[in-house]
């Protein structure tokens, strides 16, 4: 399976942005991703969700995700239309739930480094390259293997599995 090709502007965040910055507490009274997605950022930054642009691109620092297990952090990120997060490294659980939420996220220290707030991307999931197009360079990031791919690109696991099982059934 193909995975989508991303190209949006960025919204750069710090170290160790955890799952109550990402989805404030006082909003898990729900699972709509609707209502979480209005929310997403909002305690780092307000105006967010107000100012991005479906497929826009979250670039963080380290541990990104890091804090609770619970996957409405991802669920918000993914219903704001954010096209993917890139971050030097994510907490392990949020990393999972990420995939299996099918949200893309690509590890890659040294684009984030370098990109800066507002730049534009243009990322390749199936490859792992991270084009900034306001700077003119070229990142890469590791790619998913196939199986993870195909677990996104099937929009998180729960999908994944019901095609299988229907694919099985036949």
């Amino acid at each position: 399976m193909e995975l989508q090709k991303i190209n949006g502007k960025v919204w750069k965040y710090g170290d160790d942005i955890n799952t109550d910055l990402i989805i404030p507490a006082r909003y898990m009274n729900t699972h709509d991703p609707k209502h979480l997605a209005a929310h997403c950022m909002e305690d780092e930054d307000k105006d967010f969700v107000k100012n991005m642009s479906p497929g826009d691109i979250i670039v963080a620092g380290k541990n990104f995700g890091c804090g609770s297990s619970r996957e409405h952090a991802p669920i918000s990120i993914k219903y704001a239309g954010v096209g993917c997060v890139i971050a030097k490294t994510f907490a392990r659980i949020f990393y999972r739930n990420c995939i299996n939420m099918g949200m893309p996220i690509l590890e890659c220290p040294e684009a984030v480094e370098d990109i800066q707030q507002g730049d534009v991307l243009d990322i390749d999931l199936n490859t792992g390259v991270i084009v900034n197009k306001t700077q003119n360079k070229t990142y890469t990031a590791h790619a998913f293997p196939p199986f993870m791919r195909n677990l996104m690109e099937a929009g998180g696991l729960m999908n994944y599995a019901k095609a299988k099982l229907a694919e099985m059934n036949k």
